[in-house]
C-alpha cells in the first residue's frame, strides 16, 4: 500500500485573480492512484443525466451527473432538485484529504462526466442560497484533460481567464469569488477522452 505523502502531492500554486482566491494542486492525485480513481468512480456512480427547466423548457444537461453527501444535505439550479445520495466509499476517502490538505470542511459533492467534447456547463456561479455566502468549492479533476474559463460578472472588459485542469489536479474556489465571476468549461471540437470532475461544497441546512 502507498503512503499518503506519495498518493497526494501538495504543490501549490496561488492563482492571481482579483475579487476572490484561487488555489490550484496541478499533481494532488499521483497518475496511477488518479486511474485507479477515474475507473472506480466511473463504475460505482449512479450516474444520470438531469432534465433543467431553461427560458421555459425541459432541457437535458449535456453531460452525466450524481449528487452524493449527508443525509439531508439536498441541493437545486435551474429548477431541478438533487436529493443526496448516500456517500460511496471513495468520495469519502477523498474528501478526508482534500479537508485534510486545504483546512476548509466539505458535506456533498456534485460528481460530473463529461463523456466527449460534446459535453459542457454553461456560464454560471456556484450561488445558489444552500451554500451561503463566499462558499468554498474544492474540485478535483480526472481524466481528460479540459480548459475551465471564468470571467468577471462586473467587469466586462476584463479577459476571461483559462486553466487548463490536468488529470489528478485539485482547483480551490474561495473568498468572494462565487460572487464576482462566472465559470464554464465550453465545448471541444477535437476529439478528446471522458472527464470525471468532483466539486465538494458545504451545504448549509435551511
Amino acid at each position: 500500500m502507498q503512503s499518503q505523502s506519495s498518493l497526494f502531492e501538495s504543490s501549490q500554486e496561488s492563482l492571481p485573480i482579483a475579487d476572490g482566491k484561487l488555489d490550484y494542486y496541478p499533481t494532488w492525485l499521483d497518475p496511477k492512484t488518479a486511474d485507479e480513481s477515474f475507473s472506480e468512480l466511473k463504475k460505482t456512480v449512479r450516474w444520470q443525466q438531469s432534465m433543467l427547466n431553461m427560458y421555459g423548457k425541459s432541457i437535458a444537461i449535456p453531460r452525466l451527473n450524481a449528487w452524493y453527501g449527508d443525509a439531508g444535505r439536498d441541493y437545486g439550479y435551474s429548477g431541478h432538485r438533487f436529493q443526496a445520495l448516500p456517500w460511496l466509499p471513495l468520495l469519502t476517502t477523498l474528501k478526508y484529504q482534500i479537508e485534510a490538505e486545504t483546512g476548509f470542511e466539505f458535506n456533498s459533492v456534485l460528481v460530473n462526466c463529461y463523456r466527449d467534447g460534446n459535453d459542457s456547463v454553461a456560464w454560471h456561479s456556484d450561488d445558489e442560497p444552500e451554500l451561503k455566502k463566499n462558499p468554498v468549492i474544492a474540485s478535483l479533476s480526472l481524466g481528460a484533460e479540459r480548459i475551465f474559463q471564468l470571467r468577471h460578472r462586473y467587469q466586462k472588459q476584463s479577459k476571461v481567464t483559462k486553466i487548463a485542469l490536468a488529470h489528478g489536479s485539485l482547483l480551490i474556489m474561495s473568498g468572494e469569488l462565487q460572487h464576482y465571476w462566472q465559470h464554464q468549461l465550453p465545448k471541444v471540437a477535437t476529439k478528446i477522452g471522458e472527464r470525471i470532475n468532483l466539486t465538494y461544497r458545504y451545504i448549509h441546512e435551511p
